[in-house]
């Protein structure tokens, strides 16, 4: 024994190399039956599997130039991380963008901005941007809703998104006043930080199912009742990552706080159909809506990616027939999101957000149902000049989901299907998820909201007007490529956006319904009709 340990202590560094070369040259050519090129390429047929796996990384931070990454250029990303660390988020210089591009956006500034009148909420706080409409007011629901900002978090669930990722976004939307929506697995512990929820139903009602499965009215109204910050209700149809497709949920990722938050068993997959089993058709759906806003007093909503539209048509009429329908719609982008999908789902199914929200804006505002209803925008909408741009188009707010998660840490690795996520915040991980640091993220996505909306703000005063809710559709242009080249929104897209009923920023702030932890001490001396909901 002795013998043999002094021969491998006289074995030299390069012989042992030389050794491991040897072995890995002898398993290619004469044990390997499944990689040609190392079949062909011994040994150095493994540096070309090396490179491809860090490919993404060598061209996100050494290959690709400023303007050149999808979903999100380094520009971009760079102004969300700037604004969420609330340092310098300008720009010098000049723009590198290509003016000339096909749908670049143009925003039409005023000869004469608009200026502040003495005593303007906005001279004390310039993040003062509440949504210009009130959710369920129109239908005479009994909690109506103002969302206290016109950008939030959109739907991410948790199992998608880590616990400390989840607690982060809402103890972001508190500090901000903004929004939170659950996604559609459920409310868990993370979600209970006091920011405002818009609580999601999905196809697999988790969280709110019986033992078949199937959707659970009392245990609606129970999850309503215990959490006083779920302000608004949104049924799922689909989503911009995957629209008109289901998911399943791998046995081995149920842990056992998933198990309790989703209502599912431990031990076996866990199924989202593709459609509803509470409603069946328009008709139904509305009955659906109704129903849960009747039980539970909220503003309820929908939310979907676009593709056909005669169905849409057909719920506009009904709705205008009978003063029925959703509170909301939030309209998702086909490009996609953090949601896992195959590629032909997230690259071609459903039409992009433009397309999508002129498609629907369009059949409500044919049946003059626009000021009874708040659009939501879901779609790469996390930049001013892209929300300046969607509320020219008529959107009330935005939600963002990617954008969101770069303020607390995202790097955009896109390894939030695989559960590897680096930053720990799509991932069960708990080793990687440790690495966030939940109050310190809840900052950076309070300054990222707020930087937003001042931002937003400051273009919309340079555009003339005191809130975003009265761009119109001629104050922005957008290249076509054709031979007239730019048009604006109205001529490109034909149709007129409706004017939202928008009296003062006084106005939304001492509004009864406002949400978010505003100080509304002042309201109180308002005669309410309806409860407000604490």
């Amino acid at each position: 024994m002795e013998s043999v340990l002094n021969f491998i202590a006289n074995i030299a560094w390069w012989q042992w190399i030389l050794g491991i070369v040897v072995i890995v040259a002898i398993r290619d050519v004469f044990f390997n039956k499944h990689h040609i090129i190392t079949r062909n390429f011994p040994v150095v047929g493994h540096f070309r599997y090396m490179l491809e796996s860090i490919g993404p990384e060598l061209r996100q931070y050494i290959v690709a130039n400023n303007r050149e990454e999808l979903p999100f250029d380094r520009i971009q990303r760079d102004w969300i991380y700037t604004s969420a660390k609330n340092i310098n988020n300008y720009e010098g210089f000049g723009s590198d963008r290509d003016f000339d591009g096909t749908n670049y956006i143009f925003i039409n500034n005023a000869m004469m901005p608009y200026r502040l009148p003495e005593h303007h909420p906005n001279q004390k706080d310039p993040y003062f941007v509440p949504c210009a409409k009130v959710m369920g007011l129109a239908r005479g629901r009994r909690y109506p809703y103002r969302p206290a900002s016109v950008i939030n978090v959109s739907a991410m669930s948790f199992g998608s998104l880590s616990g400390r990722a989840i607690a982060s976004l809402n103890k972001g939307v508190k500090l901000s006043n903004a929004y939170h929506n659950t996604g559609e697995g459920g409310i868990s512990p993370y979600h209970k930080n006091g920011g405002d929820l818009i609580m999601q139903i999905g196809t697999a009602y988790f969280g709110i199912r019986d033992e078949d499965g199937n959707f659970s009215m009392d245990k609606l109204v129970d999850l309503v009742n215990n959490t006083p910050t779920i302000k608004a209700i949104e049924v799922k149809l689909s989503q911009g990552a995957k629209p008109g497709k289901g998911g399943v949920l791998p046995a081995s990722k149920i842990t056992k706080e998933i198990s309790e938050i989703r209502h599912v068993p431990m031990g076996e997959d866990v199924i989202s159909p593709p459609y509803h089993t509470a409603f069946n058709d328009i008709k139904s759906l509305i009955q659906f809506i109704e129903d849960v806003a009747e039980q539970t007093g909220l503003p309820v909503g929908v939310k979907a990616a676009i593709g056909k539209i005669d169905q849409w048509k057909l719920l506009a009429q009904q709705m205008k027939e009978t003063g029925q329908g959703p509170d909301f719609i939030t309209i998702d982008g086909g490009e996609g999101g953090t949601g896992a999908a195959p590629p032909s789902f997230a690259d071609h199914v459903s039409v992009p957000w433009m397309q999508a929200f002129k498609n629907i804006y369009k059949i409500f505002s044919a049946n003059e149902l626009t000021d009874d209803v708040v659009f939501i925008g879901s779609g790469k909408l996390g930049f001013p000049s892209e929300a300046a741009m969607a509320f020219s188009m008529g959107v009330d707010c935005i939600n963002v989901a990617r954008e969101a998660m770069m303020s607390i840490g995202c790097i955009q690795a896109q390894s939030c299907h695989n559960n590897t996520c680096p930053t720990g915040i799509t991932t069960q991980n708990k080793w990687l998820e440790k690495g966030i640091n939940v109050e310190e993220k809840s900052i950076r996505a309070l300054f990222y909201f707020k930087n937003f909306r001042k931002e937003l703000l400051e273009i919309t005063h340079a555009a003339g007007y005191e809130h975003p809710c009265q761009f119109t559709m001629e104050d922005a242009n957008i290249n076509l490529s054709d031979q007239d080249f730019t048009k604006t929104l109205a001529d490109a897209y034909k149709y007129d956006k409706q004017q939202v009923d928008f009296k003062s920023m006084r106005d939304l702030q001492t509004c009864q319904y406002l949400g978010g932890n505003y100080n509304q001490a002042h309201s109180e001396k308002q005669v309410s009709t309806c409860k407000v909901r604490y």
